[in-house]
């Protein structure tokens, strides 16, 4: 059950985290798109089945502004493009909590 429960909470995160940066992005690039602040950002995750951070990849991708450029297993590290990049810390505690908290419960691996 509390499977099932991650894999929900996952799904909803995901697509409230769509569509909130994609209103984000598109203010963004419409407002002040000089103020952007592009850049390459390594976010390292707990460690957990390939599957797992192969789907977190994935749904970094898929949230408008930032994109998976490389996974690398051995590290437990993503390097992340970000659109800008002036609150770095912030996107990154956010990932941590609405995505890579419910994957940890699907494919974390066990002490």
């Amino acid at each position: 059950m509390k499977r099932f429960i991650a894999a929900v909470l996952l799904a909803l995160r995901f697509l409230a985290a769509v569509v909130r940066s994609g209103a984000q992005t598109t203010l963004l690039i419409l407002r002040r798109p000089q103020r952007l602040d592009p850049g390459f950002v390594d976010y390292r995750y707990q460690p957990m089945h390939p599957t797992g951070a192969v789907l977190l990849g994935c749904l970094i991708s898929l949230t408008p502004g930032t994109t998976t450029v490389e996974i690398d297993e051995q590290r437990h590290t993503l390097r992340l493009h970000m659109l800008d990049t002036r609150d770095v810390e912030a996107a990154l505690t956010e990932i941590r909590e609405q995505f890579e908290a419910p994957l940890q419960v699907l494919f974390g691996e066990k002490p």
